[in-house]
C-alpha cells in the first residue's frame, strides 16, 4: 500500500474528524443535544437490573419501563461482566420484547393443511402432551437384550425412548434447562441438545 493510499478505517477516521471539526468550528456541539435526546426518551421510566436472555454468559442490562412498558434496554454500565457493553443479539433484546411482527397466539397447522389458524395455549399444550406420551409408549424399551464379549446373553435395564429428541434455544434461563433436564430424563429421553452449546 502507498503513502497515498488510505483503507476504509482511515478514511472514516479522517471524514469523521474533519465533520466534527467543522461543526465545532461553527459553535455546534451535538454532545449536549445527544445527552438531552437520551435524557428524554428515558424521562419518567423506572430502571432495572436484569440479565440478557441470550447465551450462558449473563450480561447485565438496563430495562427501562414507563407505565407497564418496557421503552429502552441497554447494558449495565455497572455489571462486572460486560461493564455495558453487549453482543449484536444483547443489544437487539428491545426487538425480542417490543416487536409489531411478534406472535402472541399459538399457531397450528392442521396435517395437510395449507393455513396456519389459532389455537388455545391450554389446547396446544394438551396436543403436546398427548403426542409426547403416545410416541413414549410407542417407542419405549425397558430391557436389553444381547450378548457380551464372550457371547453370553446379557440382560440391561434401559428404561428410555429414543424416538423424541429434545433441542433447547439460547433463550433459556439455568432454571428453564435444569427443569426441562429433569422432565426430559424422567421421560425416559436420551437425547437432549442445546442451541447454546453448539
Amino acid at each position: 500500500m502507498s503513502a497515498t493510499a488510505t483503507n476504509r478505517r482511515a478514511f472514516l477516521r479522517r471524514t469523521t474528524g474533519l465533520a466534527g471539526g467543522t461543526l465545532a468550528g461553527l459553535g455546534l456541539d451535538l454532545r449536549p443535544a445527544q445527552a438531552a435526546a437520551q435524557r428524554l426518551k428515558l424521562q419518567g421510566a423506572k430502571e432495572y437490573a436484569s440479565v440478557c436472555p441470550y447465551c450462558a454468559v449473563g450480561c447485565g442490562q438496563v430495562v427501562s419501563v414507563r407505565q407497564g412498558q418496557i421503552v429502552n434496554i441497554e447494558g449495565n454500565p455497572d455489571s462486572p461482566i460486560n461493564a455495558g457493553t453487549l453482543c449484536p443479539k444483547g443489544s437487539a433484546t428491545y426487538q425480542l420484547a417490543v416487536n409489531p411482527n411478534r406472535l402472541t397466539t399459538v399457531k397450528y397447522r392442521r396435517p395437510y393443511g395449507a393455513v396456519w389458524e389459532d389455537v388455545s395455549l391450554d389446547w396446544a399444550m394438551d396436543r403436546i402432551a398427548e403426542r409426547v406420551k403416545a410416541t413414549r409408549d410407542a417407542s419405549f424399551r425397558e430391557w436389553w437384550d444381547g450378548t457380551d464379549a464372550e457371547g453370553r446373553p446379557v440382560r440391561k435395564r434401559l428404561n428410555h425412548t429414543p424416538a423424541i429428541a429434545s433441542l433447547g434455544g439460547a433463550t433459556m434461563d439455568n432454571e428453564w434447562n435444569y427443569l426441562q433436564l429433569k422432565m426430559w430424563r424422567a421421560l425416559g429421553g436420551i437425547w437432549l441438545e442445546n442451541q447454546a452449546r453448539i
